[in-house]
């Protein structure tokens, strides 16, 4: 990638993380690496290695009581969380990437695109010192109800999906607006040319150019598999409909 303007003010994601050279990763293409191109967003990587204990710069040690694995050490990640925090603000979340944590949501990440910035810790081994996480007041976010090896897949998909709803980031703002979740429903089908493609049509009411009947199939569209593949949304948006 070509240098990249380092502008005060703009959102910024700070990583602590055992593997720097992880990122930016996919962050850095499309238009999210175009938008770190333009200064739009920033991207900082803490690595943990510098932070470790003794000559050979250890990071974690074996879990207390016993068991299997190591667990990142607290007087390593603790040291990292200040250096990483430096200079914030209360605008700033702190973020563990956890398999035990709060699910990512489109609201989660509206919200932290109004921050100022986050920090986000990428776990490894069996995870963190619990009182690193206890003292700090570490948010834990979980990208879905399975492990990875560690946070730093799940850093880039939370900082993706924020990073799109940035001032300027998408070239149409509606975009963000008639997609899913949005609204508390999942987004309805999408077409586009040829008409006719291996014996299937474009719906005809999308082709009929008269927007009112096309916004009530979309609505219809979107409500319909809300229901039958998110049991759970559905019963949200009917709850808020209701209200």
């Amino acid at each position: 990638m070509t240098p990249i303007p380092d502008l005060k003010g703009v959102w910024a994601a700070r990583i602590i993380t055992l593997f720097p050279n992880a990122f930016p990763g996919v962050l850095g293409e499309s238009l999210t690496g175009k938008a770190l191109q333009d200064g739009l967003w920033k991207l900082e990587t803490i690595d943990l290695r510098d932070f470790g204990i003794g000559k050979h710069r250890n990071v974690d040690d074996t879990p207390a009581g016993g068991g299997a694995g190591m667990v990142l050490r607290a007087d390593v990640v603790g040291p990292a969380i200040e250096s990483a925090q430096a200079g914030t603000g209360p605008n700033w979340p702190l973020i563990y990437l956890s398999p035990r944590g709060k699910p990512m949501t489109q609201a989660l990440m509206q919200k932290l695109a109004r921050a100022d910035g986050v920090t986000l810790l990428c776990g490894r081994f069996e995870g963190v010192d619990q009182r690193v996480l206890d003292h700090y007041n570490v948010q834990e976010v979980s990208l879905g109800d399975f492990v990875l090896t560690g946070g730093e897949i799940a850093a880039q998909a939370l900082i993706d999906a924020t990073v799109r709803l940035l001032p300027d980031v998408l070239g149409n703002a509606d975009s963000t607006v008639e997609e899913s979740f949005s609204g508390g429903l999942l987004e309805h089908p999408q077409y586009t040319r040829p008409a006719t493609w291996q014996g299937h049509d474009i719906p005809e009411v999308l082709m009929s150019g008269h927007h009112g009947r096309i916004r009530d199939w979309r609505q219809m569209q979107s409500e319909e598999i809300t229901r039958t593949r998110r049991p759970d949304l559905w019963s949200g948006f009917q709850e808020k409909k209701d209200t």
